[in-house]
């Protein structure tokens, strides 16, 4: 019950944000159009698609980079951001508040395929498409790609680190929350451990719960950044973006007191191109 009146307050809130604010819809993309038969929103970002420069993760045989993620952050904040500044207000301590972040997501959006949402194999949403849906309708419909964006978003902005994780078949997020004792695993990020596994496709899974298969698995990640995006919305006259040459980094699962070193990214990535990444499988 009451997770329930969580939800219903951050609801209510957003909500008269939204009428007082007047920011209807400058957090949505406002216009797709179609381009060799991918959808491309006005960032130029195709949502169809997962791989290539211009592909919403940015995947290529080098690292990857969630570009769809930087839609809803630094000067384009909106409604997922908002959602996460209004959980860190209400939980001061950082493991209700992380746990709040994903009740929120876990329990306000039913997984569902793409396939199931609109016909499309593949059709990624940004972070305040899907927060938008949850407040207006009070449900949210999403794979596992959408759902991580939105929790690395509404993290970043109730003050956590946050990166987004590819594995064979599957995305998910990682959160940097080393004093969070309930875990099944511990990930290390770059050397540093304290990184909680985020799976909120799955309406009994807790925070912290890893699927088996992941544990001390290869694990490409990136660490989501709450500045400025690198690059702003086109104008009608501009270039196609370019990502920057950020590569991922690689990321392994530990044990209880085990540590073990990270892998080249380049054997992660090999691996997921081998792989048919965005074939969903519900979790739990």
């Amino acid at each position: 019950m009451k997770k329930a009146r969580v939800l219903l307050g951050l609801i209510v809130a957003l909500l008269v944000a939204v009428a007082t604010a007047g920011y209807a819809s400058a957090f949505l993309s406002e216009g797709f159009y179609e381009r060799d038969g991918d959808t491309f929103d006005d960032w130029e970002i195709c949502r169809t698609r997962a791989f290539g420069e211009d592909g919403f993760y940015q995947i290529t045989d080098t690292g990857f980079r969630p570009a769809i993620a930087f839609q809803s952050l630094g000067d384009q904040a909106n409604a997922a951001y908002s959602l996460g500044e209004q959980i860190a207000n209400e939980y001061p301590d950082p493991v209700r508040r992380a746990e709040a972040v994903f009740h929120f997501v876990r329990d306000g959006v039913e997984y569902t395929p793409d396939i199931d949402q609109n016909g499309n194999e593949e059709f990624a949403q940004n972070a305040d498409e899907l927060a938008t849906a949850i407040v207006e309708d009070g449900i949210g419909y999403a794979d596992c790609e959408d759902m991580a964006v939105l929790l690395a978003v509404m993290y970043r902005a109730a003050g956590f680190r946050s990166a987004i994780v590819l594995v064979p078949e599957h995305t998910s997020v990682l959160v940097y929350l080393p004093e969070y004792e309930k875990a099944t695993a511990v990930f290390e990020l770059e050397g540093e451990p304290g990184w909680v596994w985020v799976e909120a496709t799955g309406k009994n899974n807790p925070l912290g719960w890893v699927p088996k298969q992941y544990l001390n698995d290869k694990i490409a990640a990136y660490e989501i950044s709450a500045e400025i995006p690198a690059y702003e919305i086109p104008a009608e006259t501009a270039a196609p973006l370019t990502p920057p040459p950020t590569p991922a980094t690689a990321v392994t699962g530990i044990g209880k007191g085990t540590t073990y070193r990270p892998y080249l990214f380049f054997i992660v990535i090999g691996l997921l191109w081998c792989t048919s990444l965005f074939r969903r499988r519900r979790r739990r």
